[in-house]
């Protein structure tokens, strides 16, 4: 995994770009099923080479039905992980968040281990010290919840 600050600083600077959050949103998806067929599901998000990734299994809100998405995250202190609903800066919340405010047991696939975890919103009273922790890994995140108009939900994965 490449963990350079610096490299992290330029591709974080590229994401919020208007290019980036008007085709990010097909790009990236796009992206990560074709590295997913081509490694034929054993490389792992390719935004795991720049930042730390995982595959989070969900429970459909509405549907029921089972649900994975790709996303970044931000791991601390004994197996816990952030993740954040950034959804490319849109205003609207993406759906993996609606998915774990209803059902918040999930799974998670990190480090080439599938793991079940719960997850729980990070409070009012804690998200100015969690945004410092995410943005020490990944400069100027906080600039997605300001080009959304929204509050960011952060979740806190907690394995069970």
């Amino acid at each position: 995994m490449i963990t350079a600050r610096p490299f992290r600083a330029l591709v974080a600077r590229f994401t919020r770009t208007r290019f980036f959050r008007r085709f990010g949103p097909r790009m990236m998806p796009a992206l990560e099923r074709f590295a997913s067929w081509i490694t034929r599901g054993r490389g792992g998000p390719i935004s795991g080479a720049i930042v730390p990734s995982l595959v989070l299994h969900t429970t459909g809100a509405k549907s029921g039905e089972p649900r994975e998405t790709d996303l970044m995250c931000c791991p601390i202190d004994d197996g816990v992980i952030l993740v954040t609903g950034s959804n490319f800066a849109r205003p609207e919340h993406p759906a993996w968040t609606w998915n774990l405010l209803a059902h918040p047991d999930a799974e998670i696939e990190y480090l080439g281990e599938r793991i079940p975890v719960r997850a729980e919103l990070v409070g009012d009273d804690e998200r100015e010290e969690v945004w410092r922790t995410l943005e020490d890994q990944w400069p100027g995140y906080r600039g997605y919840e300001r080009s959304s108009g929204r509050v960011l939900r952060v979740f806190r994965l907690i394995p069970r």
